[in-house]
């Protein structure tokens, strides 16, 4: 059963209007956001909502996940590292020198 909502939990959506969101037209800044943000629940809903194939093709182009998020990503939709556009990101900004 489809669930109804990508997402369980407006927490996530804490600096925006949640409720007024079209949910098609914002797709992608929704999956990064459940993916980065949500748990267990919000990322079963968003794969039930929106499909695997539409998850992976948004999430492979995302700017930022945050480095636990992504090797999250990577394992469950079986994406080498040197596919996603937020790996290769944080790789090439390594932050600042530790002085």
């Amino acid at each position: 059963m489809k669930p109804t909502k990508p997402y369980d939990n407006p927490r996530i959506f804490w600096d925006v209007d949640h409720e007024k969101m079209d949910i098609e037209l914002r797709a992608n800044f929704i999956i990064e956001r459940v993916f980065d943000r949500g748990d267990v629940q919000d990322i079963r809903n968003c794969r039930g909502f929106y499909g695997d194939e539409k998850i992976k093709e948004v999430l492979v182009k995302a700017k930022f996940l945050s480095e636990p998020r992504i090797y999250l990503v990577s394992g469950i939709f079986n994406i080498p590292l040197e596919n996603m556009r937020c790996f290769i990101l944080r790789q090439s900004n390594q932050g600042l020198l530790p002085y």
